[in-house]
Parts: structure tokens; sequence; C-alpha cells
């Protein structure tokens, strides 16, 4: 879309939820727009504002382009979380863009190198972490950011948000809410978000999990919408926790939505070569493929779903925080009391340490090891030993660039900090492409209500007991949603979208693993330690250790790594 002379054209991917109030204003403002849609409104507002003030004016999920004839300008924008993508090339004389990886290199100039430094980084967090890819020169812009290039100048590169919570320069001045006084802000600002998610002239409808997030969003929705919720589930034939279908279930008849489930079962690992090529890049986090089969299933139906992805991040939802503020108190307690406590864990059995126990005990095995890097233990795919001896001459960049997000928050609360941190890494690079890659595979759009820019700004204001006291998490969100919600679901333990891989990998998958990873053709065996390799696969297959989070990761790898031809 153009502006009115043609002189700047806008391209668009995603959905900026304020445009028909930036269209009435530009009206009124004499502009003439000729149709009815977002993108032609960041054309014309970008006749009038800087490149910052133009991102900053829209509200959404966008990655956008806009160039203007007159200035031999081109401006590349991306939204506040990263809900969208963008990934570009330059060699300082051309620019080259796009929405995903695989049409940067049909580009004659854009070359299909390995960055040396991304596999290293893959072993620890299942994917390479913003800004870099796994190709050599090809960068994703970061979230709240603009690109900036004109002809004989540097790219340049400026931020026009970041989060920022109490304690940080430049944090406003919010007040001192109850618990009550933050639940009923959090059930104000999430009610408005959905509501203004909801409008669509297509079919709509919502991922439900059984999880408190997003049976909030649905309880939301039934009580602004004039119909029933279509709402879609996806399960496991399973006995060990992985199966959430009876939850949502509940969820679905208390407000009466018109319910859809699906099962996935072993066969669906064969979907691993086409999960690959649709991120561009190996991707570790195995949830992806129930993600896939959700959209597949969700888009025979809707064309639109919301969804409860930034729940965890902005109410603390994980008892992985949790257990990293217990680990901070512990670590100042005398070192014989540390030591104590360690060894009498050490001696316990396996099993004596499931859910909170087990938590705890990671983190005493990393009563040494200061925030963030025992906190990034508890993430990592690939423990850091076992990285550097399967690639004893990688670099460190993605660690550093780690503490760098850490160090940048000092000064805020400790839980405060591990939430940013969280936004900026595990948000930013796991589960958001994760969603938007395996939704927009079937043409779905899938909308986050939770990361509302006027909800987002507003939780991270919220004092840290609001959101979690001990064990307990999600205080503001559950007491928001106490009236709606079924008790089964909101107090039951934090369960993530798993997936049956321990299981799998020693019986239905183990031949693919197998197959994968040990003949001696196999290309991770090219650029990783063998030995290593075969260490990992055997001691899980034979249950010594559970290393299925590294195998997934590794089967991934060797995907990408025999597209590429690497």
């Amino acid at each position: 879309m153009t502006s009115e002379l043609g002189s700047i054209g806008a391209v668009l991917n995603g959905e900026i939820y304020n445009y028909r109030q930036l269209r009435k204003d530009l009206i009124e403002g004499g502009h003439a727009l000729t149709s009815e849609g977002d993108t032609e409104v960041i054309a014309h507002l970008a006749e009038q504002v800087s490149p910052v003030e133009l991102a900053r004016k829209l509200d959404g999920m966008f990655a956008f382009a806009v160039w203007d004839t007159s200035r031999e300008r081109l401006v590349l924008g991306r939204d506040r979380l990263g809900k969208k993508p963008l990934y570009y090339w330059s060699d300082g004389t051309h620019l080259v863009f796009a929405s995903e990886i695989k049409a940067l290199l049909v580009h004659p100039l854009v070359p299909r190198r390995m960055d040396p430094g991304a596999l290293p980084a893959y072993l620890t967090f299942g994917y390479v972490p913003t800004p870099r890819t796994f190709f050599e020169g090809i960068s994703s812009l970061p979230p709240g950011h603009v690109l900036v290039f004109e002809p004989g100048l540097p790219l340049r590169l400026e931020q026009y948000w970041a989060p920022v919570v109490p304690g940080l320069k430049g944090a406003p001045t919010s007040p001192q809410l109850s618990l009550d006084g933050a639940a009923r802000s959090v059930r104000e600002h999430l009610r408005s978000a959905v509501e203004r998610r909801l409008v669509s002239d297509v079919p709509l409808g919502a991922f439900l999990s059984g999880g408190v997030d997003s049976s909030s969003v649905v309880a939301l929705m039934a009580g602004l919408m004039n119909q029933p919720v279509a709402t879609f589930t996806i399960g496991f034939e399973d006995t060990q926790g992985f199966d959430e279908r009876p939850y949502a279930r509940m969820v679905a008849e208390r407000f009466k939505t018109n319910h859809t489930e699906f099962v996935v079962s072993p066969d669906a690992a064969s979907l691993i070569e086409r999960l690959v090529w649709l991120y561009d890049q190996p991707f570790g986090d195995s949830s992806a493929l129930p993600t896939y089969l959700l959209s597949e299933l969700t888009r025979k139906h809707v064309t639109v779903a919301l969804c409860g992805d930034g729940g965890d991040e902005l109410f603390a939802g994980y008892e992985r925080f949790a257990a990293a503020l217990a680990l901070s108190k512990f670590q100042r307690l005398p070192a014989a009391l540390q030591n104590w406590a360690q060894g009498g864990s050490a001696r316990l059995p396996p099993r004596a340490f499931a859910g909170r126990a087990g938590s705890l005990q990671r983190l005493l095995a990393r009563k040494d090891e200061p925030l963030p890097g025992s906190y990034l233990s508890w993430v990592s795919h690939v423990q850091m030993p076992v990285r550097k001896a399967m690639c004893p001459s990688g670099t460190f960049w993605d660690i550093e660039d780690y503490q760098q997000i850490w160090d940048a928050t000092d000064g805020a609360g400790l839980l405060d900090r591990l939430l940013l941190l969280n936004l900026r890494t595990y948000l930013l690079d796991d589960l958001l492409p994760k969603v938007d890659r395996m939704a927009m595979a079937h043409a779905l759009e899938v909308r986050s209500p939770f990361l509302d820019t006027a909800l987002v700004e507003m939780a991270l204001q919220l004092q840290p007991g609001t959101k979690m006291r001990g064990f307990s998490l999600k205080r503001a969100l559950k007491r928001a949603m106490a009236d709606s919600l079924p008790p089964q679901v909101l107090h039951r333990p934090k369960h993530g979208f798993g997936v049956p891989l321990e299981r799998w990998f020693r019986n239905e998958l183990r031949g693919y693993v197998e197959s994968r990873l040990l003949p001696a053709s196999t290309r991770v065996r090219a650029h990783l330690e063998p030995d290593e390799v075969d260490r990992l696969v055997g001691e899980h297959l034979s249950g010594a250790a559970d290393h299925c989070h590294a195998l997934w990761a590794l089967v991934t790898l060797e995907e990408f790594l025999r597209k590429q031809g690497w």
C-alpha cells in the first residue's frame, strides 16, 4: 500500500489492533485513505513521523517495511515482544529482508553459510539467540526496534520500546497495589485485551490446554461473545501427566464451548523434517510437534485463534522462578549447612524428588553457581560440561549475551529480573516463533491477549508478591479469575505443553533415534564429538539417565544439517 502521492510504500506481516483509531486520526488530519485495512495506515504515518515514532504508534503483532522514495530510505520494524519474525542480510550496499530465512536464501547475493558460533549456542538453548541465526550474516531484527537503511550510510538500529520494571532507570512510579487491587487491574486489562482481539470478519476460536492462562482467555471470550466459543485441545494417550484433555473438558463444559480434541501418537515424529523446513533452523522444543497438529486441527474450523501465551512470563507461572529465589536464599546460609542439605538430598532415590522437591534438588546441585548461571543450567537442553565436550572449540558468545541481559536489570528485584530475562530469551526465541511458524504453516492467525502492550506494561509494574509467594504462582491472575474458573484448574500444579519423549525415545521411537544419531554417516557426528553423542543415546536408551530433550535437539539438528548439505 502507498501514500496519496505514491512516494511511500508499506508492507505488513501481522495485525495492527489500533489501526481504526490511527486511520480516523489521519483522515481528520487531511490524509486521503483508499482502503479499510491497516497496512495503508503505516504508509501514511510514515509521511509525518520518524521511524521510531511510527513504530511506537502501532499496537499489535507486526513486522513492517516502509520504502520512502524521496528520501531513498528503507525502514524495517518489529513489534515490541517479537511475535512476528523479520530477518535481514546486508553487505553495506544492499539490504535483503523477509519474514523467512528461506526467502532470503533465494536472493543471489545472500550466501548459505553456517555461523560457526551457532552450534554450541543451539545445544544450550535449543535455538540460536536473537539477533544471530544459524546462517552467517543473516540476522533477526530484535523486538522493539526499527532498522533504517539509507544509501551511503551505515545501517542504523534504533530501539523504540523496552520492558521496564521497578528499580530500573526510567521505570514509572506505580501505586502499591494489594493482591485484590492487582487482581482487579489484571482482570480489567486482560478483558480489554481479549475484546480487542475478537474483532474479526472470519471464524474465530481459541486454543484450550486446561491451564490457567488459556482457560482465562476462554472464560473472558465466553462473556464477550454472543455465540459459543470454539475451543481446541490436543493431548496424548498417556498416564504420566502429559494429557491435559480432562482439564480442558472441564473448562469447555463450564463455558459451554464447541469443543474439539485431537490425540498425538508417536508416529507424529515423522513430521520432524517438515518442522525443520518451516523453521528454517533446527528447533529444540519438542512441543512444536503438538503445536503443529493443534494448529492443523484448529484451522479446519476457524481462521483466527486466541491463545494463553505470555501468562507465565508476566505473572510468574514457572516453578523454576520459585526455585531460583529459593536457591538465592539458600546460598546465604552457612557453607556447612549448605553442604549438609546437598549431601542429604544426594543420598535419596530419584523417585523421592517428584514435583517441587525435584525442582529444589536440581538447583541444590548448582548451589555454588550464582544467578543467572544456575538458572541457565536449569533451562539448558545440553548442560555446559557436555556442551564443552561436544564442541571443544566452541565459543561462548551466547553465554556472554545472556549475562549482559541479566546485568542490564541490576537494581530490580530478583523475580522481576528473572521475568525480564525470560521475556528476552525463552519467550522471544522459543514460545513465540513456535506458535507463529506452526500456525502460519496452516494459514491460522494466533492472537495472544496476554502480550497486549497495556497489559504487559501494567503487569511489569506489579509488586513481586502479587505474582508469587513461595511456590504459590500467578497469584494475581488466579485471584482475578477465581470466580470464573473451576478450582481444579486454578489450583492444579503447573504443567507445560510437553511431549512424553522420555518414553517414546526408549520405546516407539527407539529405532528412529538410533538411525538418526548412531550411523557413522550422520551429519551431527561430523560437527560434534561422536563419543559424546553415543554416550547420550546409550544412557537414555538404557534408562541410566533422561536425555530426551538433548536427543530431540540432536535429531532436529541432524535433519537440518542434512537439508543444508553441511
